[in-house]
């Protein structure tokens, strides 16, 4: 990785920063050192798929800091597209390697989503996994981006007042991505991370593919099986529009390669 940061490319809408699971940790770290906030997403086949068609999603991924490429499907079309990205690198599988870094570094920790009664449960797994880790706040909260942003004042003003260095959210997509887009200057200079899943993992209130499914591109079928009535329309619907946007990114190049400043 070059002094200037890694290589991004876009598919479609959406970028992707190549850095291997070492050097995205690494990146996150230094984002948290600055103190100047930030922003990092996961996307996944569904991300590149809404970002055509949502344009505050759309904004949100234009201002994102770190970008690590979650699922085989859009891994394998930037390699397919002469990208070199290393590897996949789910919001899931940061949990507990930012806890156990926060935990070293003495940075607060503020949890954010998941279900009733999940978060705090996770912030107790993370806490005695990792003596000395600061949680300094959890919540759970109602949000709903259809609705003016005066409305999640209260939420933005107790997450800015916890003073976190580390905001692991876990509110869903495209909700996360576009709550993250609104709050990040407010609470700064917080870096905030989106989890996916993480913290369902974690507790165990939701169960993760097996490594062989996740490594042959299956993952989306796990949870399909798992949440049927929720994912259906992911999956089945919005899933199969990610070709013609590969295709579309295929014929035009690599125009959108740029170096991450």
């Amino acid at each position: 990785m070059s002094a200037a940061g890694p290589r991004r490319v876009w598919m479609g809408e959406v970028p992707v920063d190549a850095v291997s699971r070492d050097e995205a940790l690494g990146r996150v770290a230094a984002l948290v050192e600055a103190c100047q906030g930030g922003v990092v997403f996961t996307p996944n086949v569904d991300h590149v798929v809404l970002a055509e068609r949502d344009p505050r999603f759309r904004e949100a991924y234009a201002a994102v800091d770190l970008s690590l490429v979650d699922g085989m499907p859009v891994l394998w079309g930037c390699r397919l597209l002469g990208f070199r990205v290393p590897e996949k690198i789910s919001g899931s599988d940061l949990v507990r390697p930012l806890a156990s870094l926060a935990a070293e570094r003495g940075w607060g920790v503020f949890l954010l989503g998941a279900g009733p009664g999940v978060v705090d449960r996770a912030a107790e797994i993370l806490v005695a996994e990792n003596p000395g880790l600061r949680v300094v706040g959890t919540a759970c909260p109602e949000v709903d981006m259809g609705r003016p942003a005066a409305e999640r004042d209260a939420l933005r003003e107790e997450i800015r007042a916890a003073r976190p260095d580390l905001l692991l959210l876990a509110l869903g997509s495209p909700k996360g991505e576009t709550f993250a887009h609104e709050c990040r200057e407010e609470i700064r200079p917080a870096v905030i991370v989106g989890v996916g899943a993480g913290l369902d993992f974690l507790v165990g209130t939701a169960r993760r593919a097996p490594a062989w499914m996740s490594a042959t591109g299956l993952e989306w079928f796990f949870r399909l099986l798992q949440e049927p009535r929720r994912l259906w329309r992911r999956y089945l619907v919005r899933g199969p529009r990610f070709v013609p946007i590969l295709l579309r990114t295929a014929t035009r190049g690599t125009p959108g390669a740029t170096e991450k400043p």
